[in-house]
């Protein structure tokens, strides 16, 4: 039995998808890095850190959100701003590339 391996396409194409991840994960790690240096709070801040964890206030999850949408040029439907999407950098970055590229998260 032969088995299909992916193509150069696909292998491609997951590929760029990583690397897009990884780099809306950067931008976030930012945003966030950003937010806790203006409240004087130093911390460590990983991919799946809680973020209330961190010393992020529910005003800061506010300026959160809107830096998102500003640093990604998209507006945040209503029934993804909950908690669940807010909870670390890692889920952020799963909402975000599910809302830019919908084909990704599948």
């Amino acid at each position: 039995m032969v088995t299909a391996e992916p193509g150069v396409g696909a292998i491609m194409w997951k590929l760029q998808m990583q690397a897009f991840g990884a780099d809306v994960r950067d931008r976030i790690l930012a945003l966030v890095k950003a937010i806790l240096k203006q409240n004087a709070i130093a911390s460590d801040v990983t991919p799946e850190s809680l973020l209330v964890d961190i010393g992020l206030t529910s005003m800061d999850m506010v300026n959160l959100m809107l830096s998102v949408e500003a640093e990604f040029d998209f507006t945040i439907p209503q029934d993804q701003i909950t908690p669940e999407n807010f909870q670390s950098v890692e889920t952020l970055k799963r909402m975000i590339v599910h809302q830019l590229q919908p084909e990704a998260a599948a």
